[in-house]
């Protein structure tokens, strides 16, 4: 038997069904038996929605109204009614099971499963199984249009069936021409059989993916905007509906190894592809998630690995990942096993713990678990930043796919100590500096397009241009050098900068629109030095350095010097490439350099090693002096020089009342420069404000 089932929504109708994310409003359906073609009763049940704000489409062409909705049941209730009344008329036909008939994909797919699994309430086993009408009209009839531009109406054309749509209440005209199409699919000339229902996944599969498998890059989307803490069942259930691969789901890190927000997601097919990606903006909690298309090589080389010990731990199919951040580095498999505890029982018992090391074989303080159930892996949780040792460890969910970016993409295919680039300081003159006053002269723009420019952010400002300071103009890069999407903007006064945060404020700049915040110049200094500033206040700096404005326009410029001792070891003249500039006539008038100057530019080229991701790492730093700048140094100050290249190390996070006797002391066992010690050099506050420390010194 069938069970012909046809729903709408509170918002778009038709090939954008369930888009937009509104509520069902409304079922209706009626039992048909294949063999003797008899139907059922037909029901129409409406459903009340949480949010009863019908959309103008949907009030013309269903006639609900809200008043009406309000008197209906909900959408549990409603669906247990469902499954009552399709097995009374199950029975009366002499039959038991059935398996569901839509007009396509969307109702199961992108209305039913996604409202249900946001609602917490689960669907019966009915909703896992269905015969997409379209699909069988289309096998049936190879002729007809493609599956894709077929309908009620087409299907019923195509057929002759003279059915007027106006004659009937909605919803129920679309079921008597489905079970009328039915039918004719039945009769003799035909005799369609439905044998190949379609599927919806139960739950997601986890799985390793090696990076000799072929990805169709058809099937793989990004979803942009996660929350740090997603883990890939967070992400099927987002997706919920749809079949996502085994093994589908790759958390995405950044540089440093932290989660970056974004993951990409391959499904089991290019249809369920294209279903996924008609849920761009839709909600995570209160988050909303931005879907695109992504590629098979974007994926492998996320997801993919060869390493013989990961896939082997990754071998055991269905389990829960745990990652454990913060082990002591003599932490054993058996400190590890005891401090789960017998509640929380590990899947094969050492075998089911790998701990993460670094190339040289020492230990990184990161392990992943596994589970072989949801019940273990939840008390495992329970254990976050209780004690091992003598530190807190942290618990986390993890996904096969970070498995292998962590313990082989980051770790075991890296050196530990890379080859670093030369430090760029230029010793910074005092003409162009940016306030550190508390006056609020100067403007923020955030959600800027990543391709925007400074002469997109004139344009964008209009009028308010002329009121904007030499050099006042600074944008700013995340740690990638990329453009972060915000700018900071000086102003004349506080007066203009009001006027311009006052108008341009949500303004659009190609395709989104921009926020335009008022603040100070200690503010705009404070986030161009790697903070950040939002509505919950100011955050401190991290501990690595920011990654800059590169020489196209400054980062920032601080009326800070570096002090005598640092300034030595580098030459003004060679830091700074040449900067071509557009020839311009003797007789033009003279205009407002809106752009840095590029004498005051500072651009740090820093690299920094983060041992433990994804949370709060240790940062060892680097720092190689250019050989030029040292020879200059020799003849020109007493400041002790490097015996070699990447002999300097910074030292970082140091309690205030740190001497010289307590730094000896630390590095006790290894040998530093000569000279009395005088290759300690404490930073000055000038200096400071430059490198981003509470306190250090540089040790040579």
């Amino acid at each position: 038997s069938l069970v012909v089932l046809f729903g709408a929504t509170a918002g778009a109708y038709g090939a954008k069904l369930g888009s937009d994310e509104r509520e069902l409003i409304l079922l209706v359906w009626q039992v048909v038996d294949l063999h003797s073609k008899k139907v059922g009763t037909l029901h129409k049940s409406l459903v009340k929605a949480d949010n009863l704000d019908l959309s103008d489409q949907c009030r013309e062409v269903s006639g609900l109204t809200p008043e009406g909705l309000g008197k209906a049941e909900p959408l549990d209730r409603v669906l247990q009614q469902f499954s009552q009344l399709v097995s009374s008329d199950l029975k009366v036909l002499g039959r038991s099971s059935y398996t569901l008939c839509s007009d396509g994909q969307l109702l199961i797919r992108q209305v039913l499963h996604p409202e249900t699994s946001k609602k917490n309430f689960l669907l019966s086993d009915c909703f896992y199984s269905f015969y997409d009408l379209r699909k069988e009209f289309h096998t049936c009839y190879p002729s007809s249009a493609a599956v894709k531009d077929l309908t009620i109406k087409t299907m019923a054309e195509y057929l002759g069936l003279g059915t007027d749509e106006a004659e009937e209440d909605f919803g129920v005209w679309q079921v008597k021409t489905m079970v009328a199409i039915i039918f004719s699919m039945l009769s003799e000339g035909c005799n369609h059989v439905f044998t190949e229902p379609e599927t919806v996944k139960y739950k997601y599969e986890t799985g390793p993916c090696s990076k000799s498998e072929t990805v169709d890059s058809e099937t793989v989307i990004r979803a942009r905007g996660l929350p740090w803490q997603s883990s890939d069942q967070d992400i099927a259930r987002f997706f919920k509906g749809l079949n996502i691969a085994k093994g589908g789901v790759a958390l995405c890190l950044n540089s440093q190894g932290r989660r970056n927000g974004e993951a990409l997601v391959r499904f089991v097919s290019a249809e369920q592809r294209d279903l996924a990606l008609e849920r761009h903006k839709h909600h995570m909690g209160s988050r909303y998630i931005e879907v695109y298309k992504a590629t098979g090589e974007e994926f492998l080389k996320i997801a993919g690995g060869t390493s013989n010990e990961v896939a082997q731990f990754l071998s055991k199919e269905n389990q829960v990942i745990i990652r454990m951040r913060g082990l002591p580095f003599t932490a054993t498999q058996e400190d590890v096993l005891g401090f789960l505890g017998p509640e929380c029982p590990v899947t094969g018992g050492k075998e089911g713990l790998l701990f993460v090391k670094y190339p040289d074989g020492r230990p990184t303080g990161d392990a992943f678990v596994l589970f072989s159930c949801e019940e273990y892996a939840q008390n495992a949780l329970k254990k976050h930043k209780e004690i091992l040792g003598k530190r807190y460890i942290e618990l986390f969910r993890s996904t096969a796919a970070e498995v292998q970016q962590v313990v082989l993409n980051r770790y075991m295919s890296t050196p530990l100590i890379p080859t670093l680039p030369t430090p760029i300081i230029p010793v910074i003159p005092p003409p162009y500096t940016i306030a550190t006053g508390s006056i609020r002269d100067c403007v923020r723009l955030r959600g800027l397009p990543y391709t925007a420019g400074i002469d997109d952010i004139l344009e964008f400002m209009g009028d308010a241009t002329g009121d904007i300071k030499p050099h006042g103009v600074h944008m700013v890069l995340n740690q990638q050098g990329r453009p972060s999407g915000d700018a900071f903007i000086q102003m004349k006064s506080a007066d203009k900068a009001f006027m311009v945060a006052q108008k341009c404020h949500k303004k659009m700049m190609k395709d989104r629109y921009v926020e335009v915040f008022q603040c100070s110049g200690e503010e705009m200094n404070f986030v161009l030095m790697g903070g950040t500033l939002n509505r919950s206040g100011l955050s401190p700096p991290p501990c690595k350095l920011p990654c800059l404005s590169p020489p196209a326009y400054a980062a920032f410029q601080t009326a800070a010097v570096i002090p005598a001792e640092a300034a030595a070891l580098y030459q003004p003249q060679a830091l700074l490439p040449t900067t071509r500039t557009p020839q311009a006539s003797a007789a033009a008038p003279p205009t407002v350099t809106y752009y840095p100057a590029q004498a005051a530019q500072l651009y740090m080229n820093y690299t920094a090693y983060y041992p433990s991701p994804p949370v709060s790492p240790t940062t060892v730093g680097y720092i190689a002096a250019p050989p030029g700048a040292v020879a200059a140094a020799a003849t020109a100050t007493h400041t002790p020089l490097l015996p070699q290249p990447g002999a300097l190390v910074r030292m970082q996070g140091l309690p205030y009342n740190t001497g010289m006797k307590e730094i000896l002391s630390f590095f006790q066992g290894y040998q530093y420069a000569p000279d009395d010690y005088n290759g300690l050099i404490q930073l000055s506050d000038q200096a400071r404000s430059v490198l981003q420390a509470p306190k250090e010194w540089v040790c040579l």
